[in-house]
């Protein structure tokens, strides 16, 4: 992977083929970094859901709802199957709950440590 890369002091170049690569990982990210978004694949990661059983669960509107996971889809992490006049949801992405589960991980492993520090203050 670092064969690509021009080595300049203190810095390091990406070429287009890399800066596409990091662009197409922002997408998915991005589509991660909303709380109701994380609850959805959550949800998903649990069992199939359409559309209207997501709206229930959130109380936003079905517009919000159908943006939210338009995203979500737009990025690879979940996909829709029609049936009627509704969609069902699936996760597409089940390495997007490891993510989530390292991001808990995370949070616990910092409360630990604020939580040590705190004590030492006393």
């Amino acid at each position: 992977m670092l064969d690509n890369l021009v080595k300049l002091p203190y810095n390091i170049a990406m070429n287009e083929k890399l800066k596409s690569k990091y662009n197409a990982r922002c997408k998915i990210v991005k589509a991660m970094a909303h709380p109701t978004r994380l609850f959805i694949i959550d949800e998903l990661s649990k069992k199939e859901k359409c559309v209207c059983e997501l709206q229930k669960m959130i109380g936003d509107d079905f517009s919000t709802v159908s943006k939210h996971l338009t995203i979500l889809k737009d990025a690879g992490l979940v996909f829709g199957t029609k049936c009627g006049n509704q969609v069902f949801y699936k996760i597409n992405a089940s390495c997007a709950c490891k993510i989530i589960c390292c991001a808990d991980n995370i949070i616990k492993n910092k409360l630990k440590r604020e939580t040590k520090i705190s004590s030492l203050e006393v």
